[in-house]
């Protein structure tokens, strides 16, 4: 195993009194308001953990977060890594590496995304159920470290349909049912935002929503084995009659509407 991983990974050990999670959550562009439910044992900056990439993204505050919350010991990346911004996928997915060997059994993640499905509103949630990488590479490039998974992973249910049907439930328990949405996810490298011509050509293949994230997380947990739950909150419309310039400022809006919702979504779905 590389030594980038075993490093982190005792220096967190070390840093936490072997704090062992059970659960991963990797917070998304403008939705770190779930950290502040968290009765937070640790918190350890990025910056300190040897081979951590370093948040260079708004509203990502690079924080690793161990601690509690409705009574599951979780870890909270509060703030995740991006393709765009130079760094190489193994930097993007050692996060997740990194949690699986601190011992989590799962893994919850959020993003922000473009809403391709003339269906969707601003600030409903998706529940990604699939999805399309359109990234130029992806972390299971090169040599395979057979400790970590096996060569070819397979990814017909890269989403969890247990854990898919206890967040439909909990949204329907929770009043969430008519804004909560169900659909694929398409990543694209960025930083940009689409052309209107991509974004139909997008919807013409069959994605629902469009991001710059998760799909390099989400590949690198099934390689791992864990079972993931991804939930986009949809804070722009990319959909003809509905396409705009986009200004950051409203995404961060739009995701701050809908933080109340995921973060209860998150808590029922970890409390069954």
């Amino acid at each position: 195993m590389h030594p980038s991983l075993t490093n982190a990974v005792a220096y967190i050990q070390a840093h936490s009194h072997n704090f062992q999670p059970t659960t991963g959550i990797i917070l998304g562009t403008g939705l770190g308001a779930l950290a502040r439910e968290v009765e937070i044992e640790y918190e350890i900056s990025y910056a300190d953990i040897p081979n951590f990439p370093v948040s260079t993204v708004e509203s990502h505050a690079g924080r690793l977060l161990l601690g509690t919350l409705n009574g599951q010991k979780v870890a909270v990346l509060q703030g995740r890594f991006h393709y765009y911004e130079g760094y190489t996928m193994e930097q993007v997915v050692l996060p997740v590496r990194v949690l699986k060997l601190l011992g989590i059994g799962q893994l919850f993640v959020s993003n922000a995304a473009g809403g391709l499905n003339p269906d969707f509103q601003i600030s409903d949630l998706m529940l990604l159920d699939d999805h399309i990488n359109l990234l130029p590479t992806n972390p299971l490039i090169g040599p395979n470290d057979a400790a970590l998974g096996p060569r070819f992973p397979d990814m017909f249910a890269a989403y969890d349909a247990g854990l898919l049907a206890r967040a439909e439930a909990a949204a329907q328990a929770l009043g969430q049912a008519g804004t909560t949405r169900r659909g694929v996810y398409a990543a694209v490298p960025g930083p940009m935002l689409e052309t209107p011509a991509e974004y139909r050509y997008l919807r013409t293949i069959g994605a629902d929503a469009v991001g710059m994230s998760t799909v390099p997380e989400v590949i690198a947990a099934r390689h791992l084995g864990l079972p993931v739950l991804a939930v986009s909150v949809i804070t722009d419309l990319c959909y003809p009659g509905h396409i705009k310039p986009v200004i950051i400022a409203d995404i961060l809006a739009a995701a701050a509407v809908a933080e109340p919702r995921l973060t209860a979504l998150m808590k029922a779905v970890l409390a069954k």
